[in-house]
């Protein structure tokens, strides 16, 4: 009877720590920042100061500046 406990509590731990793992994989990397940059504000948005591109909008012939 200890026995089948003892198994059951480590299979079951063992699945916790398993999800535990596979979570802690799964989240999303930290973008990095270039150095002297201000940390307000993230991702290109907040770089170039325009808001995402519309894919229905009519095409621009804007060409964006190289930094």
């Amino acid at each position: 009877m200890f026995t089948t406990l003892l198994v059951v509590g480590g299979v079951l731990v063992g699945l916790v720590a398993l999800l535990a793992l596979i979570v802690s994989l799964s989240t999303r990397p930290t973008t990095s920042r270039a150095p002297g940059t201000p940390a307000t504000g993230t991702g290109w948005v907040a770089d170039t100061g325009r808001s995402h591109p519309d894919a229905w909008a009519a095409p621009t012939s804007e060409i964006p500046a190289v930094r």
